[in-house]
């Protein structure tokens, strides 16, 4: 029987160098692949390293060019959002639209049986489907960025280190001889040089100085452009005030940027839109869950209710600073449900 082909996304970084070598050694026939997504890319390594690692691995590295659809995908959402005085997670929609979409339908054109990534996450094959679970490592669990992955993806994707904690990647990549290995993880969305979100949006985004006001409509100030604001941020806004003030709301519809203390970021539920479900199936009742609203945010207990093709979280303890347009996901344990896009809070 002939072996099964795997094609593996790799950035040139430690996980995705390290998940190709665990396959080749499980015994499947893996290629590389590296994408192409953007010329101004913070994060874009050394292709000769890349070909470097590959060639320590004995396999062929494929370069595919995908900058065109990134920039109308992922890029233009991003800015969009920005003006719709909204706080966008680009690295969900990169998942779902490029490495789960577009590449996925690639490779499998290309022949690959499977797409492998170094995502930390876990995969469960059931006699009725697949689950996707929380990696072994909590430090580094990154299933909250893969909530959108459905049945179809999930039956041709691996994800080598879904069992493994950082520390044991680098100890194998080191080992292996991988030159990765001690390299410091990037934190950084990888199209923002500096990670200096204000920076890039300046770029792309006309923006419109208007007035800070507090919740009552009082005027305090002047903002640059709602743009260059997020729900929950307290540097930078220009105030003098007796109390800590935090960005509450982004009033598109006004050009006014609501502020107010603390307690006032605070919200007991949020509705969602854009649904997706792991199973394909939404539940058919509320139910008991724990939800993260943002990716480093901690997981809250809550009741899920549904009601058309909106959520409505309903958090057991208020939650800080939530931001429409990031992702909510949902989670029973160590199984992830799916998730949406944070429309609004509710007090």
């Amino acid at each position: 029987m002939s072996r099964k082909r795997v094609a593996v996304a790799m950035s040139g970084g430690v996980d995705s160098s390290l998940a190709a070598a665990l396959l080749k050694k499980a015994g499947y026939e893996v290629s590389g692949v590296y994408l192409k997504l953007w010329s101004g890319d913070n994060s874009e390594p050394d292709v000769s390293d890349l070909e470097h690692t590959c060639q320590i691995l004995n396999i062929p590295l494929e370069q595919l060019n995908l900058e065109t659809e990134f920039k109308h995908l992922v890029i233009d959402y991003f800015c969009q959002e920005y003006s719709l005085g909204r706080t966008p997670n680009p690295c969900t929609v990169c998942n779902q639209r490029i490495k789960f979409g577009l590449l996925l339908n690639r490779v499998r054109e290309m022949g690959a049986d499977y797409l492998a990534t170094g995502h930390y996450a876990r995969i469960e094959r059931l006699p009725n489907g697949y689950r996707l679970l929380k990696a072994a490592d909590p430090t580094k669990d990154q299933s909250y960025f893969l909530y959108t992955l459905g049945q179809r993806e999930l039956q041709y994707l691996l994800l080598p280190l879904g069992n493994l904690h950082k520390a044991e990647v680098r100890r194998l990549a080191t080992e292996l001889g991988l030159s990765t290995g001690s390299r410091r993880d990037s934190q950084d969305v990888c199209f923002i040089p500096d990670n200096d979100y204000r920076a890039f949006i300046t770029q792309y985004v006309p923006l419109q100085p208007g007035d800070i006001v507090d919740t009552e409509g009082k005027v305090l100030g002047k903002h640059d452009g709602l743009a260059q604001y997020t729900v929950g941020q307290r540097q930078g806004l220009g105030l003098t005030s007796n109390k800590r003030l935090y960005v509450l709301k982004l009033d598109t519809t006004g050009n006014r940027l609501v502020v107010g203390t603390e307690d006032q970021l605070l919200s007991n539920a949020v509705s969602a839109s854009k649904l997706s479900w792991v199973s394909g199936k939404a539940p058919q009742e509320p139910i008991s869950i724990t939800a993260k609203v943002r990716y480093q945010s901690p997981e809250a207990m809550a009741k899920l209710n549904l009601n058309d093709e909106m959520a409505r979280v309903q958090f057991h303890q208020p939650q800080r600073a939530i931001a429409p347009g990031q992702a909510v996901v949902f989670y029973q344990g160590d199984v992830v449900l799916g998730g949406g896009i944070i429309e609004d809070r509710v007090d």
